[in-house]
């Protein structure tokens, strides 16, 4: 017994009005992983095919399959053929299986062998539907918290996740023996995800203990759902996919939230870590003075009583409060001057920069002691920061003293010797006077 492809032209409305039966999928929906064949338009009053026995497909039947669709030809509960190929197929009785893999390749032909019609009498025949797409939107949440050590707090975290994974079918033959329950007609996830649940909340503890030693931080774990995904599939590949035959497609975090002492202690330390800023920790000091103040006056006793006792309390923290605030002022007063330092040392070292550029006789910009197109060594004129070209070592001018490399005179302009013919760019003159065929030499140096 086995199906073989139907002629599309031969297949017409009317197809469902003569005796045999035209079989297409139940009613399928997203959250739907197995549904078994229907007849089409069964109980219509045209359709003459009413004497047909129950779980029987009659030789010569059609069975239609849709995109992402997984028919099988069920006979006394043994698979005798499939196909994962979307069209029309009609039922033979006398022919072998033809074994349509479809998107599958060669991959389902091992997992036939293991469950396919092993010869014996039929009792039943029957067509079923396992569905090929993303199954999504199948929700989870951790009972209880998961520890999650962060190294950038440096302490082992509690947190619960919510949020929703997907599933594929990436083997529906072995789907079909190990995960659908036998004697259903239709099995939607839900009626069998109590036992994946469990192992998938396994296996996100293990991929969360894997991400923290990989060093992620606990707050980005929200936005690390595709390496999550990739986490749990490495885990999980073992019992589902070679198993099962599913696997796990996409892991999306709705939300994360930490026990109480995990949220005391991410406070705390975010709260230490501001403070390392000492105008912070000044304005924390100034403001815990003002609120002591501000309560004093409000004093139920008085606020002569409440300053009083104020006064006594700040003779006995005073000096510490005090020593506090000096020490702030201190590290602020000195990262003052670093910063000033640093900013005064970046100005010096582009001043030097600009003053080490001088520019060759031959229109080249160099920073070195010879030219770097030509070879010349820099020449001996220099020109200061304040614009004035000078020869000693000290600048006419100004007298500024002669960096250690200095800029060089402006460029040199040729006229020929022999012509007088100018160049269309004095400073860059060709090798040879177009007019005269005079070479272009120190002697045509024109200032």
């Amino acid at each position: 017994m086995g199906i073989i492809k139907a002629l599309t032209s031969a297949i017409g409305s009317s197809l469902a009005d003569q005796w045999l039966e035209v079989i297409e999928a139940d009613n399928m929906s997203d959250s739907t992983v197995f549904t078994c064949g229907v007849q089409v338009r069964k109980n219509d009053r045209r359709n003459q095919n009413e004497k047909g026995t129950m779980d029987t497909v009659s030789n010569g039947s059609v069975i239609h399959v849709q995109p992402n669709q997984f028919m099988m030809l069920v006979d006394g509960g043994k698979v005798v053929d499939y196909t994962a190929e979307e069209g029309y197929y009609t039922v033979n009785n006398s022919s072998l299986p033809s074994l349509f893999n479809g998107q599958f390749g060669d991959t389902l032909k091992e997992s036939f062998n293991r469950i396919r019609y092993g010869g014996t009498t039929p009792t039943s025949q029957q067509v079923f539907y396992i569905n090929l797409q993303e199954i999504k939107g199948i929700k989870f949440g951790t009972r209880n918290p998961i520890n999650y050590f962060d190294c950038f707090y440096n302490a082992e975290l509690f947190l619960r996740a919510h949020g929703t994974y997907s599933i594929k079918i990436t083997d529906p033959l072995k789907f079909f023996s190990e995960a659908i329950p036998r004697n259903r007609s239709r099995v939607d996830i839900g009626d069998i995800n109590e036992q994946y649940l469990t192992e998938f909340l396994d296996a996100l503890q293990s991929a969360m203990n894997q991400m923290s030693a990989d060093g992620e931080r606990i707050s980005f774990v929200t936005s690390k759902s595709r390496e999550l995904s990739k986490y749990l599939s490495g885990i999980l590949d073992e019992d589902w996919d070679k198993l099962r035959g599913m696997q796990i497609q996409s892991v999306g975090i709705a939300s994360i939230s930490y026990d109480d002492a995990s949220t005391k202690l991410i406070n705390m330390r975010n709260q230490g870590a501001m403070l390392v800023d000492p105008n912070i920790r000044e304005g924390y000091i100034q403001g815990s003075v003002a609120r002591g103040i501000e309560a004093a006056g409000s004093n139920a006793g008085g606020a002569m009583n409440g300053f009083l006792g104020m006064g006594i309390g700040m003779q006995n923290t005073g000096v510490s409060v005090g020593a506090m605030s000096q020490a702030n002022q201190q590290q602020i007063q000195w990262q003052n001057e670093e910063a000033r330092r640093l900013e005064e040392q970046e100005k010096l070292s582009t001043q030097a920069t600009k003053e080490n550029v001088w520019t060759c006789s031959c229109g080249t910009v160099n920073s070195g002691k010879f030219c770097i197109e030509c070879g010349k060594p820099r020449g001996d004129s220099w020109i200061c920061s304040c614009g004035t070209e000078n020869s000693g070592k000290f600048c006419s001018e100004c007298g500024k003293s002669r960096p250690v490399h200095v800029p060089a005179a402006a460029p040199s302009k040729y006229r020929c010797s022999n012509c007088g013919f100018v160049p269309e760019d004095p400073t860059a003159p060709p090798k040879f006077c177009p007019e005269c065929g005079d070479p272009f030499n120190a002697n045509d140096i024109d200032q």
